[in-house]
C-alpha cells in the first residue's frame, strides 16, 4: 500500500491487521450484490472501494450475487451487474453466488440442530413478531423452541423436501431472546419458498436469510474483509455469533474450507442530492412508468448514468473524491457533473451543431459554392487533429446569438457589428426578415472575402469581440437531441417520510428537440461522446438508427443549477 495518501478508515483497519501478522497473500476481498435491480452510483463507491483496495494491496476481489431470494431475482440483473462492474474497468478474480453454498449451508443448519443451536418454529410470522419483544422490552420464548432435536430434524427435512406449504415453518438460530439487540433474539436462517430460482431451478423450497449466507459466504470464500454499509452494524454482532458456530473446524475434503476468519466492518451510504438510490423506489419508478428503463438517463443506475454519456472515470474520480466515512451523508449531485464535467473536456472531440435555430443568409457569398473549412478536433490533445466542416451561403446559427438592437454587453451577432463564424469568416450583420407576427425567420449578413480563419491574412487576424457556431444548411444532419434535467426538484426526494418521493418528480426533466448537426457526426455510434461546442456535451443513444440519430445531453459546460439554487 503507498503511503503517499492519508489511509481512510477502512485502510487503516488492514494495515492495523497486516501490523499484527494477518499475512498479506491472505487479503480477499467481495463485491456482494443482490440480483433484485440495476446497480446504482451507491453502489458505484461500494465497488471502487473493494476493487480499489483490491488494486492497491494486489488481492483478488470477488463478485459474489447474493442470490438467496428467488421471488425477486432475475438472470437480466446478473447479466447488468456483470456488465456495470467491467464497463468501470474492474475485473474480478472469481464469479460466485451464494447459491454455490446451499448444500453446505444446510449441512451446517443440519450441525446447529444436531448441536441445540436451531430449531424449526412453527407459529405464524404474527405471533413470531409479538414475542420478539421491542427495543425497551425483551422477547418471549417460542413455545416450539424446546422441540426435541429428532423432530427439528425431521421438520427441517421436510421443509426441504417441499413437504410443506410457504409460510407454516421456519428455522431459527436458538441464541437470547432478552439480547439488547433484538437481531440475536433467534433470528430466521430459514424460510419456505416454492419458488424457481434462476440457478438452481427448483432443486431447493428452502432458502437462507441474507444473514446466515452472508458471513457464511465470506468464510467459504477467505475473504479477510467483508465491508458493508452502514445498516449492517447492528448486523455484525450476528454476522460473528453465526461464524463462531463454524469456526475453526476441520476442512471437509472436497470443500477445502480456507481457515481466514472474515471480519464484518462498516462504511456509511452516500446518498446523491435530487435522486433516489433505493432499488426499491428505483423499481417503482420503472414499473410505473415515470422513467422509461432501468436504463433512462435520467435515473441513478450506473447504465443509466453511462448511456446519459458518463465516463467510467468519470464516475471513479467522483468516488475517490467523496472518498468513504463512518457518518451517512447527501452529495450534491453538482460535484458528479463536475468529475464528468472534467473528463469529457479532455477526451471529447468538438463539434458544431445548432439546437434552437436561425436561417442566416450570407449575401455577398456566391450561389451554390461550398468549401470544406478546417477545424480543431479537440484543443486539450497533445497532438492536435483536424476535420473538415462543410460551409456555404446559407447556415443556420442559434436564435440566441443574434439580438436585433443589443445592449453593450452583448458581443455576438446584431446589425451593423461583427462577429466570426468559428473556424470560417468574419461576417457584420446586415437585415433581418420577420413573418407576420414579428418573428425574425431569417438574418442577411456580408463577409470579409480575406477573413478565412487560418489563412494568416491581415483580415484573418483582425480582432473581433464574439465568435459563434454554425452549421450549413444543405450539409446539416437533422437528429433528436434529448436535454435532461434533474429527475427530481427536491434535493432529498425520500427525505421525508411523510412524503411520498414520487411528489418530487420533475415534470419538465426530459424535453426533445431537433437539432442540426455538422455532418461528421453521421458515422458516430452508440455511446460515442462529444462536444457541441458552446453547448454542452452529448452522446449517441442507442435508439439511434441510420435514418434517424439521437443525441442525449450529458452535462451543460457550466453548472447553472448552482446559479439557480442560489437564486431560490
Amino acid at each position: 500500500m503507498s503511503e503517499e495518501k492519508a489511509l481512510n478508515f477502512i485502510e487503516q483497519i488492514i494495515e492495523e491487521d497486516l501490523k499484527n501478522g494477518f499475512p498479506k497473500e491472505k487479503l480477499r476481498f467481495r463485491f456482494p450484490p443482490e440480483p433484485n435491480g440495476y446497480l446504482h452510483v451507491g453502489h458505484a463507491s461500494a465497488i471502487c472501494l473493494n476493487f480499489g483496495l483490491g488494486i492497491d494491496y494486489q488481492a483478488p476481489v470477488n463478485l459474489r450475487f447474493d442470490d438467496t431470494n428467488p421471488a425477486k431475482e432475475e438472470q437480466e440483473f446478473v447479466d447488468a451487474i456483470k456488465r456495470d462492474v467491467s464497463w468501470l474497468g474492474f475485473q474480478w478474480a472469481e464469479e460466485r453466488y451464494a447459491s454455490d453454498y446451499f448444500q453446505q449451508l444446510y449441512d451446517w443448519a443440519v450441525e446447529f440442530i444436531k448441536k441445540d443451536k436451531a430449531y424449526v418454529d412453527s407459529q405464524s410470522s404474527e405471533d413470531m413478531a409479538k414475542q420478539k419483544g421491542t427495543p425497551t422490552q425483551i422477547g418471549t420464548n417460542s413455545p416450539f423452541r424446546n422441540r426435541s432435536i429428532e423432530e427439528n430434524l425431521d421438520l427441517f427435512s421436510r421443509m426441504k423436501n417441499g413437504e410443506l406449504p410457504e409460510g407454516t415453518h421456519v428455522l431459527r438460530a436458538k441464541i437470547d431472546m432478552a439480547s439488547t439487540n433484538m437481531l440475536m433474539r433467534d433470528p430466521i436462517m430459514y424460510r419456505i419458498l416454492h419458488k424457481h430460482h434462476h440457478r438452481t431451478g427448483n432443486d431447493w423450497c428452502i432458502y437462507p436469510m441474507y444473514d446466515w449466507a452472508h458471513g457464511e459466504s465470506d468464510y467459504v470464500e477467505g475473504i479477510s474483509h467483508s465491508l458493508c454499509t452502514l445498516e449492517f452494524l447492528p448486523h455484525r454482532e450476528l454476522y460473528d455469533w453465526f461464524l463462531d458456530q463454524i469456526y475453526p473446524e476441520s476442512s471437509s475434503g472436497s470443500n477445502n474450507l480456507t481457515k481466514v476468519r472474515p471480519k464484518q466492518r462498516e462504511f456509511a451510504r452516500r446518498n446523491l442530492s435530487h435522486t433516489v438510490v433505493s432499488k426499491r423506489k428505483l423499481m417503482q419508478l420503472v414499473q410505473e412508468g415515470h422513467v422509461t428503463a432501468w436504463d433512462d438517463p435520467r435515473m441513478s443506475t450506473i447504465s443509466g448514468m453511462r448511456r446519459r454519456g458518463f465516463t467510467p472515470t468519470a464516475i471513479r474520480n467522483f468516488a475517490n473524491t467523496i472518498g468513504i466515512a463512518k457518518r451517512t451523508n447527501l452529495i450534491d449531485v453538482s460535484l458528479l457533473e463536475f468529475c464528468v464535467r472534467e473528463d469529457l473536456n479532455k477526451i471529447t472531440p468538438r463539434v458544431m451543431a445548432v439546437l434552437n435555430p436561425v436561417k442566416l443568409v450570407i449575401t455577398n457569398y456566391p450561389d451554390g459554392q461550398e468549401e470544406w473549412l478546417e477545424a480543431e478536433n479537440n484543443p486539450e490533445e497533445e497532438v492536435m487533429t483536424y476535420r473538415k466542416v462543410p460551409f456555404s451561403k446559407e447556415l443556420y446559427i442559434e436564435r440566441e446569438d443574434f439580438q436585433e438592437e443589443a445592449h453593450k454587453k452583448f458581443f455576438r451577432l446584431t446589425l451593423g457589428t461583427e462577429v466570426r463564424l468559428k473556424n470560417a469568416y468574419i461576417i457584420k450583420g446586415e437585415s433581418v426578415i420577420k413573418d407576420s407576427e414579428g418573428n425574425i425567420i431569417e438574418i442577411h449578413a456580408s463577409y470579409d472575402v480575406d477573413s478565412k480563419s487560418g489563412s494568416g491574412t491581415e483580415a484573418s487576424q483582425r480582432k473581433v469581440k464574439g465568435t459563434i457556431h454554425w452549421v450549413s444548411i444543405p450539409h446539416a444532419m437533422e437528429a433528436e437531441i434529448r436535454v435532461y434535467d434533474r429527475l427530481f426538484t427536491h434535493e432529498n426526494p425520500d427525505g421525508n417520510k411523510e412524503v411520498d418521493f414520487k411528489e418530487y418528480i420533475n415534470p419538465n426533466s426530459l424535453e426533445i428537440i431537433k437539432g442540426y448537426l455538422e455532418p461528421s457526426l453521421k458515422t458516430a455510434k452508440v455511446e460515442d461522446r462529444f462536444q457541441f461546442q458552446r453547448l454542452g456535451y452529448f452522446c449517441v443513444d442507442k435508439d439511434s438508427t441510420r435514418e434517424k440519430m439521437v443525441f442525449n445531453k450529458t452535462v451543460g459546460l457550466r453548472d447553472t443549477w448552482a446559479k439557480v439554487e442560489a437564486k431560490e
